[in-house]
């Protein structure tokens, strides 16, 4: 017999966050499963007060995406894929990818917590209710997971 290793229920639905080194979310989207997960990064709504580097997995890797982002002024930073060149990367860009774990931290305090995923949706108009009833309760959370990012000026010349 095989075992399957499964996150949870999946109900057709994801939900994409934006949240700062404090663990606050600052936007979010919800989209149905079949849709690529670089759609909302496209989206000009939801990344529209954003500003500065997005840290993201490897699932969000596009050239065309990445330019678009950075025309906005929006720096998107991930891994590359086993399959494509090595490029340069600052250090503190490194240091970030590494910090990914804050979004992960995120996601499981919204399950276990907060109860944003559970099996008992008997309409979508509930699903909704419940998932908005757990991101504002997450937002009144004492203590949030969070990185220390201190920003120094080094008066280098930057080509960005």
């Amino acid at each position: 017999m095989r075992g399957q290793c499964s996150m949870g229920w999946f109900f057709g639905f994801k939900l994409h966050l934006i949240i700062n080194e404090k663990g606050e979310i600052l936007n979010f989207m919800i989209t149905p499963g079949n849709v690529d997960d670089r759609f909302p990064l496209k989206y000009e709504n939801f990344v529209r007060e954003i500003y500065g580097k997005i840290v993201a997995d490897k699932g969000y890797i596009s050239q065309e995406l990445f330019n678009e982002l950075f025309v906005n002024g929006i720096q998107l930073v991930t891994k590359i894929k086993n399959n494509m060149k090595n490029s340069l990367m600052s250090m503190a860009d490194k240091i970030l990818l590494r910090k990914r774990a804050l979004i992960e931290s995120t996601n499981d305090e919204l399950k276990n917590i907060a109860q944003i995923e559970h099996s008992r949706h008997r309409s979508f108009s509930n699903f909704i209710v419940n998932t908005i009833a757990s991101l504002a309760a997450y937002c009144f959370f004492p203590k949030k997971p969070s990185i220390r990012v201190e920003c120094y000026q080094d008066n280098q010349l930057t080509l960005f």
